[in-house]
């Protein structure tokens, strides 16, 4: 069942404010799915300085969303990808687990793809990681289609195997 989505949310363009913050939600996101392996955005060097990387060049963006006292919930971006032509790919999507199944995800994906759509942008791209059930079903939701995997894309410390799921909407 789904819970009921958070009052007083607001979606808004990444400030470098956020970076520390939304830095963090993401890297304990990689945490709890004991996924701090290289290949994944654990490791991406931009991760602390996501405002920089999004607003270095046109057609790319990050918003976060922010609770009524002003905590960062999560965030997600877009930024050009050469899979398709005039395709964006839908980046770092992840939430504090106080926004988790609230809508929040819901609302900050529809966020990116009105914003990729008004830069462009006729399709999104994501790569996903098999382990991030529900990330894969909102993705379903929105219309995302999956395109492909890759088998056995990452180790984990564990020594099991997960595949990469690439999908993709035709906006």
């Amino acid at each position: 069942m789904e819970q009921q989505a958070l009052s007083s949310v607001t979606i808004r363009p990444i400030t470098a404010a956020d970076d520390p913050f939304i830095a963090k939600i993401i890297r304990t996101n990689f945490e709890q799915y004991h996924l701090t392996i290289p290949g994944t955005a654990y490791f991406d060097p931009e991760l602390d300085h996501l405002r920089a990387f999004y607003s270095a060049k046109p057609g790319r963006g990050y918003f976060v969303a922010v609770g009524e006292n002003g905590t960062v919930l999560g965030g997600c971006g877009f930024a050009e990808t050469a899979v398709f032509d005039r395709c964006a790919e839908l980046q770092k999507l992840y939430l504090s687990d106080a926004a988790k199944g609230k809508r929040v995800g819901r609302r900050l994906s529809e966020t990116v793809e009105q914003a990729a759509r008004d830069a462009g942008y006729e399709t999104l791209y994501i790569e996903t990681h098999s382990k991030f059930d529900a990330a894969i079903r909102l993705y379903e939701k929105l219309g995302f289609q999956e395109q492909g995997r890759t088998l056995r894309a990452f180790r984990l410390k564990d020594g099991t195997c997960r595949d990469e799921i690439q999908m993709v909407k035709f906006l």
